[in-house]
């Protein structure tokens, strides 16, 4: 029998809400394909600080090292709550940036996926939906002006400053590169290049070292667009993408947008993948205004989970059948407050519902063989 060491990080928030209903899934996938999945809990964010002094305690550090991925919920405070922690320590910074870098997760995936079925949770109008939406967008994740060197203080006449640098090299942006070539060949050979070179310079180098990997890939189109016309055909038109790259801040802004035009981050899970080591997490925030009430939608934290069945376990098939599981529960006409108004013509059902309705419609798919 198959062991697999999952690390799964609560966070914050909503975050051991919708960690459970993940957790059921993950025992029933166990069940149903004759493996075990070994999964501890540790934690981090500001919980952690809380609870231990450090969002990254070094309990949770050995785990994660440990661990054949980690399953990572959303972290963070309200604002009122985040000036109880030094800036420093605060979870973004404190956490989720050295987590990044500790296992060099470059290659972050957001798909941005609705069938028509579920067109009615987007604010885009039908005719503009389509057939549905499927994007992936690849961002650089540790690059960029998230990374680079950071000062501030004031001038000589007592001006207050702050300077961030922007920095990559063509390491960097080749390695990205390759995995958005490669993933483009897997669907619709188009890859979209997101850039502004018309300003920034290091959108310069990057759109250089995309032409030179292109040519390993003369079956994939490359289609240069700049970062503020992307935006805008992500509203107007977003049929006309399939697999899109950026590097790190364009790549955070214009995944959230492709949430917006899903209707919810909490539709939208991701994968961070470094050579080593991956971890899997909501692309949305902890929304500490309705933690405990079990009322948030578990989606993007089971999406997460099929992403690293295929991602981490290739576990393909059976990553599908979550997908299909999830999807059926809407389809039902079912949705839970977060996502959907009262009197939105929708069944509304809380959290551990929808988790347990997901399990049910998996157990009723075929195992894969």
């Amino acid at each position: 029998m198959s062991n697999f060491k999952i690390a799964l990080l609560d966070g914050d928030g909503i975050g051991p809400e919708i960690m459970r209903e993940a957790v059921k899934v993950l025992d029933l996938v166990a069940e149903r394909n004759n493996i075990s999945f070994d999964l501890i809990h540790t934690p981090f964010g500001a919980s952690a600080y809380f609870e231990c002094g450090h969002p990254f305690p070094e309990q949770t550090q050995k785990v994660c090292d440990e661990a054949d991925a980690i399953l990572k919920g959303p972290i963070g405070l309200s604002h009122e709550e985040s000036q109880k922690i030094p800036v420093d320590m605060q979870p973004e910074r404190g956490a989720l940036l050295p987590l990044r870098r500790r296992y060099n997760t470059y290659a972050n995936f957001r798909p941005v996926f609705l069938p028509k079925g579920l067109a009615h949770f987007s604010p885009l109008k039908p005719e503009i939906i389509g057939d549905g939406i499927d994007i992936m967008i690849i961002r650089e994740l540790v690059g960029g002006l998230y990374f680079g060197e950071k000062e501030t203080g004031k001038t000589a006449d007592g001006i207050r400053y702050v300077k961030e640098t922007l920095e990559y090299d063509e390491n960097q942006i080749r390695r990205i590169a390759k995995v958005a070539f490669e993933t483009a060949q897997k669907r619709k050979k188009v890859l979209h290049n997101i850039h502004k070179s018309n300003v920034l310079k290091s959108s310069v180098l990057w759109n250089a070292v995309i032409d030179e990997v292109g040519k390993d890939y003369p079956d994939v189109k490359v289609e240069n667009i700049l970062v503020d016309a992307a935006a805008t055909y992500l509203c107007l038109n977003p049929g006309r993408f399939d697999v899109m790259v950026m590097e790190n801040m364009f790549g955070d802004i214009l995944s959230d947008q492709g949430g917006g035009i899903l209707g919810s981050l909490g539709l939208m899970p991701s994968a961070c993948l470094g050579d080593d080591k991956a971890y899997y997490e909501p692309s949305h925030g902890s929304a500490p205004d309705i933690a405990g009430k079990n009322i948030a939608n578990p989606y993007s934290m089971i999406g997460s989970v099929a992403m690293m069945l295929e991602m981490s376990f290739n576990m393909t098939q059976e990553s599908r059948n979550v997908w299909h599981a999830m999807q059926s529960v809407f389809a039902d006409g079912y949705s839970t407050p977060d996502l959907s108004r009262p009197g939105s013509d929708v069944k509304m059902i809380d959290t551990q519902a929808f988790g347990d309705r997901v399990v049910a419609a998996l157990k009723a798919l075929p195992i894969p063989a």
